[in-house]
């Protein structure tokens, strides 16, 4: 007999419902895995289901939906897998291997699966969810991963949510930040690894996915909304070996819902919001699924459509409410599965986002500012990519190919220059306005082939080989009242071929040891765009080179289970990113690649009633990469020095009663940066000293001498910006059934974001943060029609969440980002 505490279970009892009965609940299960099939009907049907082998755990299942009884439910979901539902007491089922057929068929064989039987055993306590960590890229088991992870089941995402984009994860996940310099133009940091406020060159510090193709390599969080999705992970960093080696901060995936093959089905859904201070705003769109080729092709598409109501206010230009944000996009994936196995999945992902004006207000004026002029922006972003997949029992082949587009346009007001071709003058206090614009488009190609397998225990392997091909082409210009004029930009371009490789073996007992490596070579390239070769490369001869370099990542982790409830880590992790070119005025200059190592130990719990997580890292990080603004607001890229940031991290789960979870989580960051010196821009050194010749300029210096010359009273900080010392959420979930077919359900959550400080270098250490956000949700309805009510920032609190509007202005303005007041969306949806 097996072990009650061995039982792999699925249970949710929401309230409990006659399973026996003809007509049953309103059930929509997808064709999915098992487990998390079994997970979906028994919240749907109220039932409890659980089965004893951790192998047939991946096993695929059948779609299902119309309202009939979870015993029904569960017949269909198994036809053809040689697996069957055994009742164990009125409302729970043993998913178990169907016993051998006998010569002759039994009648009483059939009625035993229907009624339940005379003398009922209560069936064993069940253990948590088995949940899978699909991001390991070889599905292990989260109680047995080595490292922090953070999974958020779709079902939780509602459209109300899907509309905020990578905000609604940032609310979720206490380790998540982000800078708001608005949707489509941000920054996403993850455990305290920030780098910069602006958006240049660099690779991000955080890798973000789309369910298997990366989305971002040099560009920002393009936000896109999370309308119909399956899960989202967040993998903590670095994640060098498995998704490349600058995922410095970690990993955020998230997978769309994929087409079902079997059932006909989508859902409608609209909404409308009032904005305390503020303009309203709408949202709306819809999903459709049709299987084309029962079991063989299917569509599935999503299309969406939302304003968001400003709500500053410009004084300099007498207008309200300036700063609206109108987002419009979809989705459409094709599916075709051939009865041998293979799976072939095609899809195409578009968004467009579109700010009248920036986010920004003045401190110590509520929700206005003044400026001469509109800085409006526009994010355009484009995904399509190919997977190609096939499962052997617990051996699994992938291949994917994508293509990823994004165009971001800024502008920005500024002082005038003088001339925009002399960079030795620069802007005086009284100089007319001028329109700062920067347009940033960036190309990136992937491909990646991979084969691994699952083992019980966390155990098994993978290998892989990857391309990678990143363009970016930055451009700039100086709108002037008379005449237009081009400032020097610069193109980047990134080519990586990857083999790599982990694997995990079980040497005794409840231990686990995993291995891995990527080997990674790379070659590099930039030249300036708009200003004469000569010229640049007079003042830095390697501003155009091309250069290799070949790099090699280990990494190491341990997990010991020291029971079914416990299980604690440690492991070791390296991550680089690759140099580049950048421009400093009318200048450019080359920066150094940057390099992470990280240590980390940590342990988790899981039980029925509570999760528990927690860790601490310590972080090593050489040459840091930074994005920054010199003394006039003019972007541009440098190696700011090394730096060692210190994370704990808390979090926990409670569901203390059937339908009420609680969770709680807190975050404590520290970091340094050593030998903070910058080599100084042309244009600083002549605004330092105007009499210098051009080929007397030093080589070296500090950038934070010649800027306290110019305002005394600015000093220079030493840590990381962005990142709060202090991070804490508190949230609940809460449902009920109200009747057969109703039900109710209501969330909410209170988030701490404490003092962080917007960049490196005394002219960006302006403090920020320091805010409370909270949020509250409730829906009623049934599966098919729902009504729901949405508050946010219910203590209508200003905050700040940024301290940037515009970097040409930074220096002589106080200028805040507050959180969006107070406002209620009502919304309501319909399935079909």
């Amino acid at each position: 007999m097996v072990r009650a505490a061995s039982v792999l279970a699925i249970c949710v009892a929401l309230a409990p419902l006659p399973a026996s009965a003809r007509e049953g609940p309103p059930i929509d299960v997808p064709a999915t895995r098992l487990d998390q099939a079994v997970g979906i009907l028994g919240r749907q049907a109220g039932v409890s289901i659980g089965f004893r082998d951790p192998a047939i755990a991946a096993l695929k299942v059948r779609a299902v939906r119309g309202s009939m009884s979870a015993g029904e439910a569960l017949e269909r979901m198994l036809r053809q897998t040689r697996m069957r539902a055994r009742r164990v007491a009125p409302d729970a089922f043993l998913v178990e291997a169907a016993p051998v057929p006998l010569a002759r068929p039994v009648p009483a064989a059939r009625t035993e699966r229907t009624a339940p039987p005379t003398a009922i055993t209560p069936p064993p306590p069940a253990p948590p969810v088995e949940i899978v960590v699909t991001g390991s890229k070889r599905d292990v088991p989260l109680d047995a991963y080595p490292g922090m992870v953070h999974i958020i089941d779709g079902e939780q995402i509602t459209f109300a949510d899907g509309r905020k984009g990578t905000g609604a994860i940032e609310d979720r996940v206490a380790s998540v930040l982000s800078t708001h310099l608005g949707p489509g133009r941000n920054k996403l940091f993850i455990r305290g690894i920030a780098d910069s406020s602006f958006i240049g060159p660099t690779q991000a510090t955080v890798g973000q996915y789309w369910g298997n193709s990366r989305i971002t390599y040099s560009a920002p969080d393009p936000s896109l909304k999370l309308y119909d999705v399956s899960r989202i992970e967040v993998l903590e960093g670095p994640q060098g070996t498995l998704y490349g080696a600058g995922s410095l901060g970690g990993v955020v995936r998230v997978v769309p819902r994929e087409p079902d093959l079997d059932t006909v089905g989508g859902a409608v859904w609209a909404g409308a919001e009032m904005v305390q201070h503020g303009d309203p705003g709408v949202d709306g769109g819809a999903v459709i699924n049709l299987p084309l080729v029962t079991d063989r092709l299917g569509f599935r598409a999503v299309g969406f459509g939302s304003v968001e109501g400003g709500y500053i206010d410009d004084t300099g230009r007498g207008r309200k409410d300036v700063n609206t944000v109108r987002t419009w996009g979809g989705r459409a994936a094709l599916r075709y599965a051939e009865p041998s196995g293979w799976i072939m999945d095609l899809s195409a992902v578009g968004q467009r986002i579109h700010g009248e004006d920036s986010q920004y207000a003045e401190r110590g004026r509520g929700l206005t500012r003044s400026t001469a002029a509109a800085q409006p922006y526009n994010n355009d972003f484009l995904l399509t990519d190919v997977v190609i997949r096939k499962r052997w029992d617990d051996l699994e082949f992938t291949s994917s190919f994508g293509y990823a587009y994004q165009d971001v346009f800024e502008r920005f007001e500024g002082p005038e220059l003088a001339d925009a071709k002399d960079s030795a003058i620069s802007p005086s206090l009284d100089a007319r306005t001028a329109s700062y614009s920067q347009a940033n488009r960036i190309n990136m190609f992937t491909a990646e082939t991979r084969l691994a397998r699952a083992g019980p225990e966390g155990a098994g392997w993978i290998i892989a080989a990857s391309l990678l091909r990143n363009e970016a082409r930055v451009r700039r210009e100086m709108d002037m009242t008379f005449i237009d004029s081009a400032l020097t930009g610069v193109r980047n371009k990134v080519e990586e071929a990857t083999l790599y490789g982990e694997g995990t073996v079980q040497p005794i007992p409840r231990i686990t040891v995993t291995l891995g490596g990527r080997l990674t070579h790379s070659r590099l390239s930039g030249q300036p765009e708009d200003v004469a070769p000569s010229f640049a490369l007079k003042l830095d001869p390697m501003a155009a080179a091309s250069r290799s370099e070949t790099r090699f990542l280990p990494s190491l982790a341990l997990a010991w289970r020291a029971n079914d409830r416990i299980t604690a880590f440690a492991r070791i992790q390296q991550g680089f990113r690759p140099g580049g070119i950048a421009v400093r005025r009318e200048f450019v200059q080359r920066y150094r690649g940057d390099r992470v190592t990280m240590a980390e130990a940590g342990m988790r719990f899981r039980s029925r009633e509570i999760d528990l997580e927690m860790s601490a890292s310590w972080t090593d990080w050489r040459d840091i990469q930074a994005d920054l603004i010199d003394g006039y607001g003019f972007p541009t890229t440098a190696n700011i020095g090394d730096g060692r940031v210190l994370s704990v991290g808390l979090s926990s789960r409670w569901r203390p009663i059937n339908g009420l979870e609680l969770d709680a989580a807190l975050y404590f960051n520290r970091s340094r940066v050593m030998d903070h010196t910058l080599t100084p821009t042309v244009t600083e050194i002549l605004a330092a000293n105007p009499a210098m010749p051009l080929d007397v300029l030093p080589e070296g210096g500090s950038v934070i001498a010649i800027n306290a010359a110019r305002n005394p009273t600015v000093t220079s900080v030493n840590r990381l910006p962005n990142i709060a010392g202090t991070t804490a959420r508190m949230g609940f979930t809460w449902s009920r059934p109200v009747s057969d077919t109703l039900d109710f359900q209501m969330s909410g959550f209170a988030r701490y974001v404490g003092k962080s400080i917007l960049g490196i270098g005394p002219i960006l250490g302006q403090l920020q943060g320091d805010y409370f956000d909270t949020g509250l949700e409730a829906g009623f309805g049934s599966a098919n029609t729902r009504f729901t009510v949405s508050l946010s920032n219910l203590l209508d609190s200003r905050g700040n969440r940024f301290a940037l509007g515009s970097p040409f202005l930074v220096r002589d303005r106080n200028q805040i980002t507050p959180l969006k007041p107070r406002s209620i969306r009502i919304g309501v949806q319909f399935g079909f």
